[in-house]
């Protein structure tokens, strides 16, 4: 019983602390002692302890010994290499997802997450976009069905996550972006394979290199 207590702290704080740092809430090069995020969150040092051991696998934190957590520094060259990996997997999971052509029960959720990007950039929310660009990504790949897959990529699509949060301010609306996300949608209504690949591959390789431009050219806190 003990021991089910302690996951489901460590889970709660997992998610708690990831969520901050998703959101930059924990900034790039953030740092904060064990016993202080303990007390933030209201627990016993245990379970948050755990929960960073798993951040840090996921390349978010890092755990310096005596001084606590620091949240990982956002760089144009990390975000380079996790970006070619997301656009080698991505778009093919979201071909050979339409080629089992879904149903519209299926896509609904991403119906659902586009129309929330189109009124997020009506009403002037940049954190609402985020989060629904964010939800598409996400629900796309629980639909393609591999879990091995959408663990990994996940974990890159959370450092992804951060880093467009840091630069979407300094980006133009991402009214291009909604309507590619559009545009892969009715691909994937149609069935069509290689359609939904090569719209995919071409918004992913468009945003990457946008940010990372921002990246090399802005002086983002590194801490």
């Amino acid at each position: 019983m003990q021991t089910t207590q302690v996951k489901s702290r460590t889970d709660e704080a997992y998610s708690v602390l990831k969520d901050d740092i998703r959101s930059n809430r924990m900034a790039p090069g953030y740092l904060e002692p064990e016993p202080e995020l303990a007390a933030r969150l209201g627990m016993s040092r245990t379970p948050v302890h755990e929960a960073l051991i798993r951040l840090q696998a996921e390349g978010l934190i890092e755990l310096i010994p005596r001084r606590g957590a620091r949240v990982l520094p956002i760089s144009a060259e990390d975000m380079r290499e996790i970006y070619e990996i997301l656009n080698a997997l991505e778009p093919e999971a979201a071909a050979r997802l339409a080629a089992r052509s879904p149903s519209a029960e299926e896509i609904a959720p991403l119906d659902v997450a586009t129309d929330d990007m189109t009124k997020a950039l009506e009403d002037g929310d940049l954190d609402a976009w985020a989060a629904a660009d964010d939800r598409f990504h996400q629900t796309l790949l629980r639909l393609h069905g591999n879990q091995r897959l959408a663990t990994f990529v996940d974990a890159l699509l959370d450092q992804a996550h951060r880093a467009r949060m840091v630069t979407l301010r300094l980006r133009e609306s991402p009214i291009v972006s909604t309507a590619e996300h559009r545009v892969i949608l009715e691909f994937l209504r149609r069935g069509d394979a290689d359609g939904t690949r090569e719209a995919f591959r071409r918004h992913r390789e468009r945003t990457s290199a946008e940010l990372i431009e921002i990246l090399e050219n802005y002086r983002l806190p590194q801490l």
